[in-house]
């Protein structure tokens, strides 16, 4: 077929969804890696050697173009026709591969060192996420000990809401009653956690986190300084030399921090550090704290 994805010709909703799991597998083994096996679908699945067959017997009704099997290594090999089945997320296939989740597989030796994490994400100590997260999901209130970089350590009671990855490190976020308002707080400076028994009121809840439902239309530029500006409209993938975002008020900072985006009015900080520019600052306007914002300020 000539579609970049047969998916779209094909119904596979027909298939159980463990079954189109097991061939979106297939696919992705065949799409990205060349080659797939009976024994990866076992152990990946812990399925009998029987429903191996037969799921591969089905992968190649749907797409007889797509593979073919050599009988020396038992092994089935993508073909020059290849078209895949499914649409894959990169950014899964990536973050898999940087886990090693692939090594126990017959390619996976070939893989071993192909994809890495250069800056790791720094974890929570499990004996804190674990009530944090039931916190979360219960809807409950905490009470904790944290240290801040400008208080040191407090006892706070806090009504956490939702666990955000800033690239670095992750963050609640959460209703503080201390200040009456909704803040982040790093998960790291958490010492002690534990649930209350109260309940958790109206204003405290997520629903109420006004900065958090605020999403921002944001439209970025490579820096107006830099020489070469088409390099990063093609690293972001921008459209006629623009980025279009939606961001949400409250992972502004963290997002022009994590993207290096010049904030200043007047672009003056250094384009080799901040290689992205905000193309329009009055979408900015609505935004009291810009502590986070690159340049803001100045």
């Amino acid at each position: 077929m000539s579609q970049d994805f047969m998916s779209q010709t094909l119904d596979l909703t027909a298939y159980p969804h463990a079954q189109r799991e097991r061939l979106r597998f297939i696919d992705c083994c065949l799409h990205y890696f060349g080659q797939v096996a009976r024994t990866d679908l076992l152990q990946t699945f812990k399925t009998g050697l029987a429903s191996g067959t037969r799921d591969l017997a089905l992968y190649r009704e749907l797409a007889p173009n797509n593979l073919t099997l050599r009988h020396d290594t038992k092994l089935y090999y993508r073909t020059a026709a290849f078209a895949p089945l499914f649409e894959h997320d990169p950014q899964l296939i990536l973050d898999q591969l940087s886990k090693h989740a692939w090594q126990g597989l017959t390619m996976g030796p070939n893989l071993s060192g192909i994809c890495l994490n250069a800056v790791p994400t720094i974890m929570p100590a499990e004996q804190l996420l674990a009530p944090l997260l039931l916190a979360i999901s219960q809807r409950q209130a905490i009470s904790c000990d944290y240290v801040s970089l400008s208080s040191g350590q407090q006892s706070r009671e806090l009504v956490p809401h939702t666990l955000v990855n800033n690239g670095r490190r992750w963050h609640v976020r959460a209703f503080d009653r201390r200040s009456q308002s909704f803040r982040d707080f790093v998960l790291t400076r958490f010492t002690r956690i534990q649930p209350l028994d109260q309940t958790v009121t109206d204003c405290e809840q997520q629903a109420q986190d006004a900065s958090w439902h605020h999403i921002l239309p944001l439209t970025l530029m490579a820096h107006p300084k830099l020489p070469y500006p088409q390099a990063i409209a093609l690293d972001y993938g921008m459209h006629q030399d623009r980025l279009n975002l939606e961001i949400r008020e409250a992972l502004l900072g963290y997002v022009m921090q994590q993207w290096l985006v010049d904030c200043s009015a007047d672009y003056r900080l250094n384009p080799a550090q901040y290689p992205l520019a905000l193309a329009d600052h009055q979408q900015l306007a609505a935004i009291t704290n810009k502590a986070l914002l690159p340049g803001a300020c100045l």
